[in-house]
């Protein structure tokens, strides 16, 4: 959970759910991997455009989306070695590009997310995420490249008009009401326009940006690459669809298929025949050497079903069977099949307000007054009532941790022993991190090292820490094809706590 404009420091959010509607079409969304109340474009050019300008100024509407990106992304990462190598990058190509009058700022996001996006006053941004999955400078310079193409090519305007169709939509789902059904069918509509509409002007930047690597010096293959390295991880996550906008990939906004591949190595055989531009692969290792990977564990993060929290010094742990996914407003846990659901979230109650007297305030609809129950959990003040609706049955408890209180929700289409069982031992097992929990979550990072005799993929990636499927993430790392084994004194990347 990310730290909020309203309590920044503590790393939660305190939005309230307005009715259990809200959640019924988030829980029904999120079996496809979409969620109407987190419908925060992963391009936010697309969500909430700025002006065109002609250099990076800071207008006042650019100074909101900027404040908005850095909300919604973990805010920046700082790491002067790293913004100094982006910078260098950038001055070449802004140099060789059709507008070198035109002044750029790039923005490192502290977030582990795989994206890049530009507004069209010229400000850039990059996931540190995406910056671990590179292999070499003129990977990243596609990248930044192909945004800087977005500005030049003035698609922020085209943006804007489709984002005005995207707000007329979001209303009409408004008054809609409550049936998750119909909103679900009208957003993946609107997303499906946006995405098709986006792809024509994809294959643009790709073009432009191939063009001002290559001009740049850079390996113009470095595109073709590193999209084929973003498809790779993207196949990782299937099966794992994320809730968060943070966590949308560059793929999210950017549609890479193998046709764009195709296309990207053609426009770079217009301009050199393969390996003959600059990688600058040592300096771009020196440079992302140690830097974090994954989520950041000041905001909260999952490990497998359990997620833990060092700064606010708690944990718990969801049913056998739910994947749990971090988002800027909650914690989402969605059970294979999509049958069950559950959110965790905190929440602003009064000290002098009863547990049982909040969940019957109002906040949700529906409730049984009368299943109100007040309740001690492990040690801590705790109250659990049910509601309904009319998919889904709820089971709410609302707990007092020093002076927060922290939300469970807990729904399913059919309430069963399993789903009370589920509900009950979840709740049971939040509790306070000990000292030793706190001070060993620390975040992974990334280690560049260097292959000795005998090393191979299969012993390196028995090196690396907390990631799932490590062969195959460290292959997708290190821009390994699938049988490509690691040569001796090559260097490459693992993960370590």
């Amino acid at each position: 959970m990310a730290v909020s404009a309203e309590r920044r420091g503590t790393g939660v959010s305190r939005r309230l759910l307005a009715a259990p509607a809200v959640l019924c079409a988030a829980l029904a969304l999120a079996g496809c991997g979409d969620m109407s109340r987190f419908q925060t474009a992963s391009h936010p050019s697309a969500a909430t455009p700025a002006k065109p300008a002609r250099t990076a100024v800071h207008t006042p509407a650019a100074e909101r989306e900027h404040e908005r990106i850095l909300a919604s992304y973990g805010g920046a990462y700082d790491d002067p070695r790293l913004e100094a190598l982006i910078n260098k990058t950038v001055e070449r190509l802004v140099a060789v590009s059709e507008r070198p009058d035109l002044a750029y700022k790039v923005t490192i996001l502290n977030s582990g997310a795989v994206n890049a996006f530009a507004l069209p006053t010229g400000q850039l941004y990059v996931t540190r995420g995406l910056v671990a999955l590179a292999n070499d400078t003129s990977e990243l310079s596609s990248v930044l490249s192909h945004e800087m193409a977005h500005v030049l090519a003035k698609h922020a305007a085209i943006r804007e008009d489709q984002a005005r169709q995207a707000a007329l939509v979001s209303h009409v789902v408004t008054e809609m009401g409550t049936d998750p059904d119909l909103t679900a069918l009208a957003l993946a509509k609107s997303k499906l326009t946006l995405a098709s509409f986006s792809r024509a002007q994809e294959f643009e930047a790709d073009g432009i940006g191939v063009g001002i690597s290559a001009r740049a010096h850079f390996d113009p293959y470095g595109a073709a690459r590193f999209l084929a390295a973003m498809e790779r991880n993207a196949a990782l996550k299937a099966g794992k669809p994320s809730l968060d906008p943070r966590s949308q990939d560059f793929l999210s906004s950017h549609p890479a298929t193998p046709e764009r591949v195709q296309n990207a190595q053609a426009n770079a055989r217009q301009y050199s025949a393969p390996a003959h531009g600059e990688r600058d692969r040592e300096i771009y290792l020196d440079a992302i050497d140690n830097i974090v990977y994954g989520e950041d564990p000041s905001e909260g993060f999952v490990r497998g079903r359990r997620f833990l929290h060092p700064k606010l010094g708690f944990t718990f742990q969801a049913p056998e069977g739910f994947a749990l996914d971090n988002t800027a407003q909650a914690v989402i846990g969605v059970r294979e099949g999509g049958s069950q659901a559950m959110r965790f979230d905190v929440v602003r109650v009064p000290a002098e307000q009863k547990l049982t007297e909040y969940l019957n305030s109002g906040w949700m609809e529906n409730v049984d007054k009368a299943s109100t129950e007040e309740l001690t959990i492990n040690g801590f003040p705790a109250a659990s009532a049910v509601a309904s609706g009319e998919q889904w049955q709820f089971r709410v408890y609302a707990l007092r941790f020093g002076s927060d209180v922290y939300r469970f929700i807990f729904a399913t289409r059919h309430k069963t022993t399993e789903s009370e069982r589920n509900a009950r031992e979840t709740v049971a097992s939040f509790r306070r991190l000990t000292l030793d929990e706190i001070q060993a979550a620390r975040p992974l990072r990334i280690k560049v090292i260097t292959v000795q005799p005998g090393d191979t993929v299969e012993s390196l990636s028995h090196r690396m820490a907390g990631v799932d499927h490590p062969a195959e993430r460290f292959r997708v790392l290190n821009g390994l094809d699938p049988h490509a084994q690691v040569k001796v004194r090559s260097r490459v990347k693992i993960v370590v706590d």
